[in-house]
């Protein structure tokens, strides 16, 4: 699978609204058959970033993402909300989900 994380700085008098300005970019995006997730979180120590987790079954998954309508939409409707370039992690992962954690295990 396709494994990204993307750090999202927002400017600060737009950090509270996020969740709903990105809600097309995101429901677009969990609709694509080759989404495997894509799930927002917001960093405990900058209330202006959010983290962006996001997996696709392979590399067809993932152009067919970039070459979406609501990615093409989000190129040209998210930037003016951004205090600066989003940052991104992105790998090849060989599994097709999420491991357990065992150092962690819930009996």
């Amino acid at each position: 699978m396709i494994f990204i994380t993307a750090k999202f700085r927002i400017k600060p008098e737009h950090a509270e609204a996020w969740p709903e300005i990105s809600r097309s970019f995101t429901e677009g995006t969990r609709a694509e058959e080759g989404c495997l997730w894509f799930d927002w979180s917001r960093s405990l120590d900058d209330p202006n970033e959010y983290v962006l987790t996001e997996a696709f079954r392979d590399g067809e998954a993932g152009a067919a993402h970039v070459g979406s309508d609501h990615f093409k939409a989000a190129q040209a409707e998210l930037p003016p909300y951004l205090a600066e370039t989003p940052r991104i992690v992105s790998t090849e992962v060989d599994q097709d989900g999420w491991n357990e954690l065992g150092e962690l295990a819930v009996d």
